[in-house]
């Protein structure tokens, strides 16, 4: 009986410095889902069903844009979306890599697929803030979200090159990456397209304003601000629809185009800025409002994790808010310093400061704004 092409691991790949085939890696799983810490269990779960006949794989959306869902991957996309990784970042058998996301969700599981296809030496720990705490090794590749990130800058020289995802980057932090030399690169991805389509360098990214045809940026004083484009993975295109919103071809990794809510700005079929979410864009008295490009404006001015979103209101139909986690205090000054922002128009300016002591988050660790929103109290 012939072996499927996902049962062929790489002949340097190793596993925390142990060289696994796949019948003993088929092993390490069942022992891990058996034997192993909660975190190890998720691995082992993702290594069996990996090492089984079935051509596809059931994976749960992060829930961060509407409730999470499970959906099949066919483990064909998943070795071609491994592959153009490898192509696009120079990974070579034997490279050392990181594996310090949870294998409960796409992150996770790729960057297994990608050392098990590529032959990359892995090493996986479990999911934390400081996920190089403790170690002083030096590795060519890995990925983590903007809070392990932070947490690490003192640390970041042990990576040659880092991708970061799950949710996008703060000035702040993209500010303090410029410092070190670590190459760094923000993502965009999903599951549906498992994990990163596209790509832009976190270094040497100058902030510009762009005009733009997107009828929605055009409502909003035909601003759009932005540090640098996402640059196409290998084999993998894009278009806009009628909303405006991005549309992913890439027939190697998945079966038909897949349609986004992802507001941008088209510059080449392998270039995009993105702007904000299509579901999240708020309508105040007709003016169409992008919360993302409202909050990279203001981002400077509030220290603690806050979001803006549009909540209903008789004159507006919807009225911008500002959401601060934190202890209350007299947000007047805080509201004088926006409203003198340069580059922010006055429809831009919040109506309302509201403080929540902590923010929900979804399953994956990102901030749940409408579950957020229903708990915050108004601001005095």
């Amino acid at each position: 009986m012939q072996h499927p092409q996902w049962h062929n691991i790489h002949p340097n790949f190793n596993l925390n410095g142990i060289h696994y085939g796949f019948d003993e890696l088929l092993e390490v799983g069942y022992s891990l889902v058996k034997e192993g810490d909660p975190f190890e269990q998720s691995l082992g779960d993702f290594l069996v069903e990996w090492g089984m006949q079935t051509a596809t794989v059931m994976v749960r959306t992060s829930g961060s844009t509407g409730a999470p869902k499970a959906i099949l991957l066919k483990k064909e996309h998943m070795i071609n979306s491994a592959l153009a990784s490898g192509e696009y970042f120079n990974l070579q058998p034997g490279d050392k890599a990181l594996l310090c996301l949870p294998c409960t969700g796409i992150a996770g599981k790729m960057m297994l697929v990608r050392a098990m296809v590529l032959g990359l030496a892995l090493d996986y720990v479990e999911a934390s803030s400081l996920p190089l705490s403790g170690t002083q090794k030096i590795y060519d590749f890995t990925a983590m979200v903007p809070l392990q990130v932070e947490k690490s800058l003192n640390q970041l020289p042990q990576v040659k090159t880092l991708i970061i995802g799950g949710a996008p980057v703060s000035s702040g932090l993209r500010e303090k990456l410029q410092a070190v030399s670590t190459q760094c690169y923000e993502t965009y991805g999903m599951t549906e397209t498992i994990t990163h389509v596209a790509v832009k360098s976190m270094q040497n990214s100058k902030l510009k304003i762009e005009n733009s045809n997107n009828p929605i940026v055009e409502q909003s004083n035909n601003r759009a601000v932005q540090q640098s484009n996402f640059t196409a993975l290998p084999n993998i295109t894009f278009s806009k629809d009628n909303r405006g919103c991005l549309v992913v071809d890439a027939p190697k990794i998945s079966d038909k185009p897949v349609v986004t809510n992802d507001i941008v700005v088209l510059h080449s079929e392998t270039e995009f800025q993105w702007l904000g979410r299509f579901d999240s864009v708020i309508n105040s008295g007709g003016v169409k409002l992008i919360p993302e490009q409202i909050e990279q404006k203001i981002a400077p001015l509030v220290a603690a994790r806050f979001f803006v979103v549009g909540i209903p209101d008789e004159t507006l139909g919807q009225k911008l808010v500002l959401v601060i986690e934190g202890e209350e205090t007299d947000s007047s000054e805080l509201l004088q310093q926006i409203k003198s922002l340069k580059d922010l128009d006055k429809y831009e300016v919040p109506k309302d400061i509201f403080f929540l002591s902590s923010f929900k988050e979804t399953a994956s660790g990102k901030v749940d704004r409408l579950e957020t929103l229903k708990t915050s109290t108004r601001s005095k």
